[in-house]
């Protein structure tokens, strides 16, 4: 008797098998090329670079060429040799340079911002580990010329600050171009770029040359900032910077006593809001913090270091933004800051990527919709009542 799926099978024409073969093939490509490149194009697409206040006062030629627009990011965390599973760094490490790639085409930013933990296991990585690692990172954030990028320390990349040492602190240096204390002044903006991992304030070496470096550039920033006065000494021989009050960048946040106060969709979890902070390991101390604000009299503070969002205001004015990890390893919908910025204001928008949770309903709804069509495809989705008449004709045959 050919009622039987085997049968049906076998007596199916062969150009039809290879037909509806050749289309499933297309529909699991297409449901692969959707997931893991068109989303990102699909969701950052929707992002637009917020408009700096007054901007609607200002010729607009003038506007688009004083306007800053940086992208900012953070908690990368590309994985190593030793914790890091190949399967969970191949994963990972595609979705990271496929956000980024993205948004470097559609956003065409003039500056990136990486603020710290750019690897996972710089503190520990040998020599050759580490130069696998940074050969993986120049691929991942590839950019052109006309991008400029700039990488924030933190404490996966050197170690906490008992892990920290010389020999660790100049090797990243020597990679990213990086220097605490270091200023970047871009269309008259001055960014402030602070190892927050050597504010131990413990006297170390290494943390004594951070800190003669920062006090140096408050020097001269604040020379810069008042108005000439001849009988000033102190300032007569300090160069001349842009008067823009400093933007800060660092990968510790500043002393807050938890994230009680974080509100957001991509704010810590409830459950974690609550627990206190432990000063010089989740934020900076309060010493460090009063510091730096007292140096610098920043108008906004970039950190990371949590992997939530956060928007903290010290002092009750000066806001401090702690971007949320830019890796799918620890959140499920990572994002990035853009933030257009002029000399004297600014304005940031959160620009999600694709929540993993939704990438993954739709490889799921894909795989039943594919289960459906073979089994449709050979008559096996029959009405209950013809299947099971089916069953007792072919039990009576036996």
């Amino acid at each position: 008797m050919r009622s039987s799926s085997s049968t049906a099978v076998k007596s199916l024409p062969l150009k039809r098998r290879l037909y509806f073969l050749l289309k499933l093939v297309c529909f699991v490509i297409s449901v692969l090329i959707f997931c893991e490149f068109l989303i990102y194009y699909v969701v950052i697409f929707q992002c637009r670079w917020p408009e700096v206040k007054g901007g609607a006062h200002v010729d607009k030629k003038e506007t688009s060429t004083s306007v800053l627009k940086a992208m900012i990011l953070a908690d990368t965390h590309l994985l190593g040799e030793i914790k890091g599973h190949w399967l969970d760094k191949l994963r990972r490490e595609w979705q990271m340079e496929r956000s980024f790639q993205t948004a470097l085409w559609l956003l065409q930013p003039d500056i990136v911002f990486i603020l710290g933990d750019v690897f996972d296991e710089g503190k520990w990585s040998l020599p050759q580990a580490w130069a696998d690692d940074v050969r993986r990172f120049r691929k991942m954030f590839e950019h052109p010329v006309s991008t400029e990028l700039v990488v924030i320390v933190g404490n996966h990349d050197i170690g906490f600050h008992y892990e920290m040492t010389t020999y660790k602190v100049n090797r990243f240096e020597k990679v990213f171009n990086f220097t605490s204390g270091k200023l970047i002044t871009r269309k008259g903006i001055n960014f402030v770029v602070v190892n927050s991992v050597a504010l131990e304030g413990d006297g170390c070496a290494i943390c004594r040359s951070s800190e003669a470096k920062l006090v140096a550039l408050s020097h001269k920033l604040n020379c810069s900032q008042q108005k000439p006065n001849p009988s000033d000494k102190r300032c007569s021989d300090v160069e001349k910077l842009p008067a823009s009050e400093p933007i800060l960048l660092q990968h510790y946040p500043l002393y807050r006593k938890s994230d009680a106060e974080c509100t957001g969709e991509d704010s810590a979890p409830p459950e974690e809001k609550n627990i206190p902070f432990k000063e010089k390991y989740d934020v900076l101390s309060q010493e460090a913090s009063q510091k730096l604000m007292w140096w610098f009299h920043p108008r906004l503070i970039l950190s990371g270091h949590t992997h939530s969002a956060c928007e903290v205001l010290h002092a009750g004015k000066i806001p401090e933004i702690s971007v949320p990890s830019f890796s799918w390893r620890n959140r499920n919908n990572p994002s990035f800051i853009m933030g257009s910025i002029t000399p004297t204001d600014f304005s940031l928008q959160k620009c999600f990527l694709p929540y993993e949770s939704r990438v993954f309903t739709i490889y799921c709804a894909a795989g039943a919709l594919l289960v459906i069509l073979i089994l449709a495809h050979f008559q096996l989705l029959t009405p209950p009542f013809y299947f099971a008449q089916r069953l007792i004709s072919k039990h009576k045959a036996v």
